[in-house]
């Protein structure tokens, strides 16, 4: 297949290129920067160089597709406009452009954000109410009522937790279990669930390529649900030693959060550990139920947490980043 990956050369979009290049698919990236693309260019896949407001660039990136990935946005940003900008917006051009090539296939990589929070005990199904807590989520339900009203072949996939090889955000979990600490907010009892980076990469090709998948939204994790204080335990274990946890309590976390945000805002940078964020690390759960996904597609998630912290800190270990 002929497919084009928006942002291809973060994370997540540079484990879905590698995927489609090595069952064969002929791949586009739509990346603003050619020398971060380089690694792309070496795969085999052709590089665009525009971004999502770049209508030109667009048109050339989706013209001749057989199906769009549209991974591209941002998790940290300034306020809430900038948000809806890079992941309400972006999407919305994106969607034109498809329209406008005749494109009909658009396999939409979301959050769990935009779903909201679960209860304890009972992971969100794919059909449930949205009600996202924070400006991130609510840009990304934005961003997937923009692609349900597009008249496209659409489908959702809402990832929560993804890391591996290439992910910066856990490494930080990495790095304070190095000094053998592990902050965790509220109790430590918060229940989550995850997904490698290589697993997410297989679900977005099996439900881009399976006809069931259509008009559907789907939660991509491995079906183990764990604590947030299991998770830290689990990422030190990983690197073969004990950490200490520190449990923040509500208002000292919401305390520490505006603080980072503040300093971001002085330095006129983004960061995801803003005072808006408390609202999604005070929640009793973030977990979906990847039965669906299973149930249409056949796809399973090969990595548990054990497998996938070993795999992820064998690679850190060897880039060079731990």
């Amino acid at each position: 297949m002929k497919a084009l990956v928006t942002g291809a050369t973060g994370f997540v979009g540079s484990h879905l290129a590698e995927a489609l290049r090595q069952r064969g698919d002929e791949v586009t990236a739509l990346a603003r920067s050619p020398g971060k693309a380089k690694p792309l260019t070496a795969l085999g896949v052709s590089v665009v160089t525009g971004d999502l407001y770049d209508v030109a660039a667009l048109d050339r990136a989706v013209a001749g597709q057989d199906v769009v990935y549209h991974v591209a946005g941002v998790v940290a940003a300034r306020n809430e406009a900038e948000f809806l900008r890079a992941n309400g917006t972006g999407t919305a051009n994106v969607v034109t452009a498809m329209q406008r090539a005749g494109v009909p296939r658009l396999l939409f990589v979301s959050s769990l954000a935009a779903a909201g929070p679960a209860e304890r005990g009972a992971p969100l199904s794919s059909d449930a109410l949205p009600r996202p807590v924070t400006a991130y989520g609510r840009s990304k339900l934005a961003a997937e009522q923009t692609v349900r009203g597009s008249g496209l072949s659409w489908s959702i996939v809402r990832p929560p937790i993804v890391y591996g090889p290439r992910d910066r955000e856990v490494l930080k979990v990495f790095r304070l279990a190095r000094l053998r600490i592990a902050p965790v907010f509220g109790d430590g009892a918060q229940e989550l669930v995850a997904v490698h980076a290589e697993d997410l990469a297989g679900a977005l090709i099996a439900v881009a390529s399976n006809p069931a998948a259509i008009g559907r939204t789907y939660t991509a994790c491995h079906p183990e649900v764990f604590t947030s204080a299991e998770f830290a335990l689990a990422v030190a274990a990983a690197m073969g030693h004990s950490v200490t946890t520190l449990r923040i309590p509500h208002t000292v976390g919401r305390a520490l959060l505006s603080v980072t945000e503040t300093a971001a805002k002085l330095t006129r940078q983004s960061t995801i550990l803003t005072s808006d964020k408390a609202n999604e690390f005070f929640q009793p759960a973030w977990t979906g139920d990847p039965a669906p996904l299973t149930r249409d597609t056949g796809w399973r998630a090969g990595y548990d947490l054990k497998r996938g912290l070993a795999h992820t800190y064998r690679w850190y270990r060897e880039a060079g980043w731990l």
